[in-house]
């Protein structure tokens, strides 16, 4: 055997072996958090993807992860990489990789292990730790509490669980969880991220998620170009701290899809995806008209778009859009446009008995209703394949699928046209020099489909 085959076979980056644990699994064990007078006064948590070095002003805040793991898949991989940064907030909550549901149950053991060890390994460095605690279904109960000891001060957060945007909540599920880490760890305190369920008992300390998003961050003032110039190194943006990114929670436990979709009431024209069979609703987004046809089934069908979405290379002015439902978040998914080179067929519901039924008029939303609130908001649109309408700089945008793929252009300038394989690659594009995921919340909606 060479020293180097030796020294990678016996290095704690393979092994992670050096925290034993108990029980047959051996879990590494997170030491109980220490807590100092006002470590839990006036809480607020950063994200681990707003922290940086050179940060001054949110250094009393808890560090956490309640993000997408792949914005924190460096802290396993490179585990020494964030110390000496992490080391200066008041504490650190260890990562928390998912637990969906959908996951088999060995990945869903090993993002548990993962958890505790990074705690763990930080804790043997010096940094204040306190675990994060996250669940599946039942079946994860016998080693998801692993190597938190008893009495520890603990962090959950409830977001996914929650009601909002388009979900339904999850609290059944949370709540199965939430009362057996009760009864396992009889923790001293919870650091709950996000309002709590009335149902929850215990020591809860109300961390209030709007007042530790990116809007109550000190180095953000609004958007400015030298916003962006502040978190530049050596003349480009960091690629794992997205500093300009809307605060992003979209995942933890529960299912990977949230809650199923229902008409959110912050978007009145939601409400044109369901109603009576064989109705019509009309909705008119930014003066265009959108019919939309309701199948047997109380749900949309098919939809129409009078309008060529200022792409008229790609779209006939009306065209189709065929709804679909069948997806795990039950969510209404446009599919690609059927054009009409010749014209359109008439639009209605072939059942005689419905032919003289009139078009129900839907509300549409307001711009600031149509705002995209979250880079996540973005591209859950994108995944769903809206369509997509706006203006910045007085330049007027479309974005529209076809192929598989997702197009961009300034509207009616065919030259301009971009296309992207998925809803983060089109972050990437160019708009008036800034990359539109630093623009993607700030730019005016004039039409969205979804």
């Amino acid at each position: 055997m060479t020293e180097e085959n030796y020294n990678y076979r016996t290095s704690q980056t393979l092994l992670r072996n050096q925290f034993p644990g108990k029980g047959k699994l051996k879990i590494p064990i997170i030491p109980k958090f220490q807590e100092k007078p006002g470590d839990f006064d006036d809480l607020l948590l950063i994200g681990f993807d707003k922290t940086h070095l050179e940060d001054q002003n949110h250094l009393d805040r808890m560090v956490h992860f309640f993000l997408y793991d792949y914005r924190f898949e460096r802290v396993w991989k490179n585990s020494d990489n964030d110390i000496e940064k992490l080391s200066r907030y008041r504490a650190v909550l260890s990562p928390d990789f998912s637990m969906y549901l959908e996951m088999a149950p060995v990945m869903q053991l090993y993002n548990v292990f993962r958890n505790r060890w990074c705690g763990a390994y930080w804790a043997s460095k010096g940094l204040r730790v306190i675990p994060t605690v996250n669940w599946g279904d039942e079946s994860s109960f016998d080693f998801c509490f692993e190597g938190i000891e008893k009495g520890s001060v603990v962090a959950v957060s409830t977001y996914m669980a929650s009601e909002h945007d388009n979900r339904c909540d999850q609290k059944e599920w949370f709540l199965a969880g939430y009362n057996e880490m009760l009864r396992r760890i009889e923790p001293e305190k919870i650091i709950c991220y996000n309002t709590p369920f009335p149902e929850m008992q215990g020591n809860i300390i109300d961390v209030d998620y709007e007042r530790s998003s990116w809007r109550y961050m000190n180095y953000e003032r609004g958007f400015q170009k030298e916003d962006l110039e502040f978190f530049k190194i050596g003349g480009s943006f960091y690629t794992n701290h997205d500093t300009i990114e809307p605060f992003l929670i979209d995942k933890g436990g529960g299912s990977a899809y949230g809650g199923k979709w229902k008409p959110s009431p912050n978007k009145p024209d939601d409400q044109r995806f369901l109603g009576k069979p064989g109705e019509i609703k009309t909705t008119y987004k930014n003066g265009y008209r959108v019919d939309t046809k309701i199948g047997s089934d109380g749900r949309a069908e098919l939809e129409r778009h009078y309008t060529d979405h200022r792409q008229p290379w790609a779209h006939t002015n009306p065209h189709d859009h065929p709804i679909n439902w069948d997806n795990p978040a039950g969510f209404p998914d446009p599919q690609p446009p059927i054009n009409y080179p010749d014209g359109a067929p008439e639009f209605k519901n072939f059942e005689r008995r419905f032919y003289m039924m009139k078009n129900t008029i839907v509300p549409s939303n307001s711009l600031e209703q149509n705002r995209f609130t979250t880079i996540s908001d973005f591209q859950t649109c994108m995944r769903w394949h809206g369509e997509v309408e706006f203006l910045w700089n007085g330049v007027h945008y479309s974005i529209t699928h076809r192929n598989g793929r997702i197009y961009i252009s300034h509207s009616g300038i065919q030259e301009t046209e971009r296309s992207f394989a998925t809803s983060g690659d089109i972050l990437e594009y160019e708009v008036d020099s800034y990359q539109l995921r630093d623009i993607i919340t700030k730019v005016t909606v004039v039409f969205r489909s979804v």
